[in-house]
């Protein structure tokens, strides 16, 4: 089969290298052989491939953290695994079978940049049906990651106002978009007047380009000197330090990632005399420590779906060959929306 491998760690575009005759991988006891229809590109696909991720699979590896694909066989006891419709011990198993769309976190070393990767039967997902395979492969990450962030530790509520930061970007346009389903008012930072206007596509009640505007000052103006009850913050360094200057009294900080490639060190006087809370999201801890809630949150996506509430913002669907560079794009922060790879 086609593969993506890294042999050595380093710059995307410098290291991945493609193999015409990877070996297939075998499914091993609770997992699933699957053929990938799409992948979709993450930033942690390019910290995997500098060696900067918490997990470094054993060289050389297939990266690619998300895909969407069809079961081509089950390894032993996988057939058994229940398929994520199940949210108790009362609930019926449903068990996988060769020829379900499936979407989910590959196991690595045999991730999605391939013709085949491997998924833990307990950790795979029903495909939306509402989603074509891209889009589909999008959602997993990026709109569990908004969900988890918003609900789970901020805890958003009706009518408050959600300051989202790179928010064209694969989970910002998702926190944008559960924002709104939310009944949140959303204010959208971005970096470009041509993200700004992917920004308002979105529906966000106010788009704010930091390259041009302060947005601290643009969200004092926006909620009359109160600030925003919730921020999502994948970017870190600047972005984080002006957000609390602009976080309202008892308001909510989620730290989602370091983007921006600075992580903060917050003067955690400034959160006390300020009544802020300053929350870590690390959406995949939850696959381990709470799958239940996960699977929920998943059929809930589907739902969103299925109304046509949430879609994820896929931008760009590339071939096969594209991988390095679309690892890379996504690496040096020029994208908006999503990259998928279609095999």
């Amino acid at each position: 089969m086609r593969a993506w491998q890294v042999p050595e760690t380093g710059e995307p575009r410098a290291v991945l290298r493609q193999v015409e005759d990877a070996p297939r991988p075998v499914p091993g006891p609770g997992q699933l052989l699957v053929r990938v229809r799409a992948a979709a590109v993450n930033f942690p696909d390019a910290l995997l491939v500098r060696g900067q991720y918490q997990v470094r699979p054993p060289l050389p590896f297939t990266p690619g953290v998300e895909l969407c694909g069809v079961i081509e066989a089950c390894g032993p006891t996988a057939d058994d695994a229940v398929d994520g419709t199940a949210d108790s011990a009362s609930d019926p198993a449903e068990p996988w079978r060769p020829g379900d769309r499936v979407v989910g976190t590959p196991v690595l070393p045999h991730g999605a940049f391939a013709e085949y990767a491997l998924l833990d039967a307990s950790a795979a997902f029903p495909a939306p049906e509402a989603l074509d395979d891209a889009e589909a492969a999008a959602l997993h990450i990026g709109h569990q990651t908004a969900w988890f962030a918003l609900h789970r530790r901020a805890a958003l509520r009706p009518g408050e106002t959600l300051l989202v930061h790179a928010a064209a970007g694969g989970v910002g346009s998702a926190a944008v978009q559960l924002g709104r389903a939310a009944g949140a008012r959303v204010i959208a930072v971005v970096g470009g007047a041509g993200k700004a206007a992917t920004a308002r596509s979105l529906g966000a009640d106010l788009v704010v380009d930091r390259t041009s505007e302060d947005f601290v000052a643009a969200v004092k103006a926006a909620t009359g000197g109160r600030g925003a009850d919730v921020v999502f913050d994948p970017v870190g360094g600047a972005a984080f330090t002006g957000s609390t200057r602009c976080v309202a009294f008892e308001g909510r900080i989620v730290v989602v990632g370091f983007a921006g490639g600075e992580i903060p060190a917050p003067a955690l006087n400034h959160a006390l005399v300020k009544n802020y809370a300053i929350l870590g999201l690390h959406w995949g801890l939850y696959q381990t420590r709470d799958p239940r809630a996960v699977r929920a949150v998943h059929r809930e996506l589907t739902d969103l779906a299925a109304k046509g509430v949430v879609r994820p913002l896929v931008t760009a669907r590339l071939p096969f060959d594209a991988v390095p560079d679309a690892v890379q794009r996504v690496a040096d922060g020029t994208t908006t929306g999503r990259l998928v790879i279609t095999p």
